[in-house]
């Protein structure tokens, strides 16, 4: 019997085509509808997002855009695609990029990743590229893959990689990272991740009664760990904090990039790079571990906005650890995963056949 043809296809957030004022719009459009991003019914979501949102957010998301924008394009882009490149090296089957919103879509990838198997796949690796479990990142990009293919090719197997926020490999990848800049001493360590609404955690906790039902949540065990983003957030912590040997004391988690008045996990990123020189943190480290590639958050949001915020409410000395982007530990961590998916890594994937 011949061995099954399997290709991988790697899902990432996606980027505006270019940094426009235009295509932002329509980029923004498309992520800002999805129903798992802003949750709430059909129409008052549209009227929401393109009455209000995207029309009064484009021209200044732009702006954004266009401060990290490289000749090569959208960094996410870029790097999750050298990223595809060097792990397909490793690999013995034929590896795509796939973006929640913009392109390459779904339907480019499984067209691309057909050719380059040279026809009728039997069975695709699906990897999402985010460490925790949320619905508005990890389940949205995995659904709008998988249900593609499933619509279009319902013979093919498909196999997703799971979070993956406490494998030891990847811990290992963090920690490698940010080693080299643990020579200077920092008054505090903090650990930066893409805020969430409330209700979103609650709405995925299985047992519709554990998250947010005390304020020791993430550290009492249940089923809701499984989905729940809080916890999994505050766990990358404690194992990278372990790893490096932070002063456990010195070492914070907080939450960015919130829209809207709604409920969000708390402490906010932005408020503490305000507040902290006032507690006499002068030297600041920051980790952004929701992204394995650096995007818009950690370049613009972190590096510039973030920084700024720090050093004019009186911190001296700012440096944030890199995303892994294409760290040959990554690389050869991720490549490790995918060749041993049947049988080292198996805990690590699942399977919807």
């Amino acid at each position: 019997m011949s061995e099954k043809r399997k290709g991988l296809i790697i899902v990432n957030l996606g980027s505006p085509d270019s940094a426009s004022a235009s295509d932002v719009g329509r980029y923004l459009n498309e992520f800002l509808m999805d129903e798992r991003v802003i949750d709430i019914p059909a129409i008052p979501r549209q009227l929401l997002v393109k009455g209000l949102i995207v029309p009064f957010r484009k021209t200044k998301s732009a702006k954004a855009y266009q401060s990290i924008w490289t000749e090569a394009g959208s960094p996410l882009k870029v790097i999750t695609k050298d990223f595809a490149e060097l792990v397909a090296k490793k690999l013995q089957i034929p590896v795509v990029v796939a973006m929640r919103y913009g392109s390459p879509n779904p339907a480019d990838a499984l067209k691309e990743l057909q050719k380059k198997a040279g026809g009728q796949l039997d069975e695709i690796l699906i990897a999402p590229m985010y460490p925790h479990y949320a619905m508005s990142s990890y389940e949205t990009a995995l659904l709008h893959i998988t249900d593609y293919i499933k619509t279009t090719n319902n013979n093919i197997a498909l196999t997703y990689l799971k979070p993956f926020y406490n494998e030891p490999g990847y811990i290992s990848s963090v920690v490698e990272a940010a080693q080299p800049m643990l020579d200077e001493k920092y008054d505090a360590y903090l650990f930066s991740y893409h805020g969430l609404p409330i209700r979103h955690l609650k709405k995925t906790d299985p047992t519709k009664k554990h998250c947010y039902s005390s304020g020791a949540c993430c550290e009492v065990k249940s089923l809701a760990w499984q989905f729940c983003y809080k916890h999994q957030a505050k766990e990358t912590t404690r194992l990278v904090t372990e790893k490096l040997n932070l002063d456990t004391q010195k070492v914070i988690v907080s939450f960015q990039s919130r829209l809207g008045s709604d409920k969000w996990i708390q402490p906010f990123t932005d408020k503490l790079f305000e507040d902290l020189p006032k507690q006499g943190v002068k030297k600041l480290m920051v980790f952004s571990l929701s992204f394995v590639a650096d995007c818009l958050e950690t370049l613009e949001e972190l590096d510039e906005r973030g920084k700024e915020q720090f050093i004019k409410a009186g911190g001296e000395t700012f440096t944030r650890s890199a995303c892994l982007n294409t760290s040959p530990l990554w690389i050869n961590t991720f490549a490790d995963y995918c060749e041993g998916y049947q049988t080292t890594y198996k805990d690590l994937w699942g399977s919807f056949n």
